[in-house]
């Protein structure tokens, strides 16, 4: 939902790319799915939206994130709007099990995000759900 909020709010949006990065989003991280397996059966761009929102485990976890976002801050728009729309999905109702500690570095986590990718984040934290 976050995404198609903003489409509605940003000016040549593509909207296309948008949802099906957002639904493919964790498919390299969650599953035996490989980049090559998304470009051949999406396309190309698709598949570097996504591999960019998968975190790189062959890195220190400290390195992970930073790592990740500034490959994102290289694709379009629309790949920041889903690492966004992600994270506003995920501090709306956290995981039961995530202890006190673990919400609060993940919100900690959310702001830095949020700082790095600057203006196009303005956009996405600005229209998304109050709930």
């Amino acid at each position: 939902m976050e995404i198609l909020i903003a489409s509605h709010h940003s000016t040549e949006f593509n909207i296309t790319l948008a949802v099906q990065v957002a639904l493919l989003h964790d498919t390299i991280e969650d599953t035996p799915t490989s980049y090559e397996e998304l470009s051949k059966i999406f396309s190309e761009e698709i598949a570097a939206g996504v591999l960019a929102l998968t975190k790189n485990e062959a890195l220190p976890k400290a390195e992970q994130m930073p790592d990740s976002l500034k490959r994102i801050k290289a694709l379009p728009k629309e790949i920041w709007a889903v690492k966004l729309a992600d994270r506003i999905t995920n501090l709306q109702k956290p995981p039961e099990l995530w202890n006190a500690s673990k919400k609060s570095s993940y919100l900690d986590e959310a702001v830095s995000i949020a700082s790095y990718l600057e203006g196009r984040a303005m956009l996405i934290l600005n229209t998304g759900s109050k709930n």
